[in-house]
């Protein structure tokens, strides 16, 4: 079913996941399948199929009614949103359970699809590559923490280690230490004793997956009073992390600043979570936490890409769908990714691998905010930059992209500009956004934000070490006081020598 709407992608097929975890189960329909996947709808119940397994052997009753019951609805839900495919994984509560394979049995009955139940092998796995989609690259431990089991795995660029599984989920560690946090933290630490791999990890990051852990994080953010309320990539110092975690442990969970966000179902939960990545970090000692929003579900998506499409950037791929559906010209985008390329260069200006990437992610964002009144589109540029669903960016280079659009709609020497995102950047991303913007407010001027001008514009060097943009003959009547006044504004900031001229014609000279 095509869409009838302009905000979608319309070579994109939906589909749909859903993930039978043994705590949360959820559906996830997607717009298609892409290297930066993104969401039609998404919703979960907390279903509490694991609860009781460890005494009883068998899926919690209950859950597994209210389970079909959800089943239903989600298979009309997926089927509503127009999924071509439905893809059904199950883990650890329904692979484990006594009852486990006439639950799937009736659940395919339900769903009308095959359920994949995967091993625990299989969930490390897919989970890393969860990890290896969102990071640019990524290079750690793997951590996913479900409700019935904690999968770990190395990942160093795009190699994959053997990875193992641990009876350490939410639900089964507190039925394991009956609800003890004394007895929690000794039966993680008997079974991360296991985990032979996490000495590999000493010095570097580990990548945190899973809901327990994203909420910890959000309380961390809440009593740090982090800026930034997204959660891809939210780094956390190894000081802070074992402090933090020292006061969530004690389960005086109701006192952490934040709490009222957390479902009351899952607020249970979170000492035990606390307690797993408290034995992690003593065992592994990691350099920082990384969260990572993308786990065993977009890890299965990621592995039905080719081999082009997963090699393919999924911050560019993103920045290119804004583009496509929110700018005037993406062919205009695509000409500003090149010619903002020849212009550092031109004027010397050296990036490195992040920053060259990040500036083609710019470019293709620079008018994403047109449709806005012109008041407004540097803030809400800013706003859907800074929270967009991005993945193989660090929260100092989303600051970059946002302050490049920011600056490039408000003025480059605005200094009241989102002073909480500033924060997040370093120095040199600030100079950076700031240059980039400059030139941007030159060139869009000369282009009316249209294609066909900026292919044809040139850099010369001329005496007295002046460098010149320099119009083609034939654009003669593009040439005035407005570009070079905004040309005045580059050479300021770059402490450069710059004219305006026009081919065998004249020039403005602007410093």
């Amino acid at each position: 079913m095509l869409s009838d709407s302009q905000g979608r992608l319309q070579d994109r097929r939906p589909l749909s996941i859903i993930d039978i975890g043994s705590n949360s189960i959820r559906l996830v329909v997607y717009e298609g399948l892409a290297r930066s996947p993104t969401m039609l709808f998404n919703e979960k119940m907390l279903a509490g199929l694991g609860r009781g397994i460890v005494s009883t052997g068998k899926l919690d009753p209950e859950a597994v009614t209210r389970s079909m019951e959800e089943f239903r609805r989600f298979r009309a839900l997926s089927d509503q949103a127009g999924a071509e495919h439905m893809y059904v994984l199950a883990t650890a509560a329904a692979r484990e359970a006594i009852n486990g394979p006439d639950f799937i049995h009736r659940a395919e009955d339900v769903l009308k699809t095959e359920i994949r139940v995967i091993s625990g092998r299989q969930e490390a796995y897919y989970s890393a590559l969860g990890v290896i989609s969102g990071f640019h690259p990524a290079d750690g431990i793997a951590g996913d923490l479900g409700g019935g089991s904690l999968e770990l795995v190395d990942v160093n660029g795009e190699a994959i280690g053997d990875g193992i599984t641990l009876p350490l989920g939410g639900l089964r560690l507190q039925d394991m230490a009956k609800n003890s946090l004394t007895q929690a933290a000794k039966i993680a630490r008997d079974e991360l004793a296991k985990a032979k791999l996490l000495k590999g990890g000493q010095g570097r990051p580990f990548y945190a997956v899973g809901g327990t852990w994203r909420n910890l994080a959000r309380l961390h953010m809440e009593m740090t009073n982090y800026p930034l309320g997204v959660m891809h990539h939210y780094e956390i110092s190894a000081e802070s992390a074992t402090n933090f975690l020292k006061q969530v442990a004690k389960a005086e969970i109701e006192k952490v600043k934040g709490i009222e966000g957390v479902s009351k179902n899952r607020r249970s939960l979170l000492p035990y979570g606390a307690i797993v990545l408290q034995e992690i970090m003593a065992a592994m000692q990691p350099s920082k936490i990384i969260v990572s929003a993308l786990g065993v579900r977009e890890g299965f998506l990621y592995s039905l890409l080719d081999e082009a499409e997963q090699k393919a950037d999924p911050l560019i791929s993103a920045s290119e769908e804004l583009a496509r559906l929110r700018s005037r010209s993406v062919t205009h985008a695509h000409e500003l990714v090149e010619w903002t390329a020849r212009t550092f260069a031109a004027f010397g200006i050296d990036e490195t691998e992040d920053e060259a990437r990040y500036r083609h992610a710019a470019a293709l964002l620079a008018d994403i905010g047109w449709r806005a009144h012109p008041e407004y589109r540097g803030k809400q540029s800013l706003n859907i930059i800074a929270h967009a669903s991005f993945f193989g960016v660090d929260h100092p280079g989303r600051a970059f992209l946002a302050l490049a659009n920011a600056y490039r709609h408000d003025g480059i020497f605005n200094e009241a500009i989102a002073p909480e995102i500033k924060a997040l950047a370093t120095p040199r991303y600030l100079e950076r956004a700031r240059v980039l913007a400059a030139m941007m407010r030159v060139v869009y001027l000369l282009t009316a934000s249209m294609p066909g001008i900026m292919p044809r514009l040139k850099w010369e060097q001329r005496g007295n070490g002046v460098l010149a943009l320099v119009l083609p003959a034939s654009l003669a009547d593009l040439y005035g006081e407005r570009p070079a006044g905004r040309l005045a504004q580059l050479a300021r900031i770059t402490n450069r020598r710059l004219v305006l001229a026009v081919e065998g014609g004249p020039s403005i000279s602007v410093k």
